[in-house]
């Protein structure tokens, strides 16, 4: 899942190496964070929080098929 995140990330940002994506299990749940700069993070969020809406909605998607609770975090350097 963590590839899927980073895969799209990479593909919004202007530098993917100045964003990083980190997973770690929290009381059952994956906590997936993206780390990124102020200037990477608008392009991330998008105009209303529209693409990190989209972004959620295609992790859990994907995780569906595992029954796994999964959880998107955005995290500003």
């Amino acid at each position: 899942m963590e590839e899927l995140v980073r895969y799209i990330v990479g593909q919004l940002v202007d530098d993917p190496e100045a964003v990083s994506v980190e997973s770690s299990d929290q009381n059952g749940i994956t906590v997936i964070n993206i780390i990124a700069g102020k200037d990477e993070i608008g392009k991330i969020i998008g105009k209303q929080g529209r693409i990190a809406h989209a972004i959620r909605t295609l992790v859990k998607a994907a995780a569906g098929s595992k029954s796994r609770k999964i959880s998107v975090e955005i995290i500003e350097r």
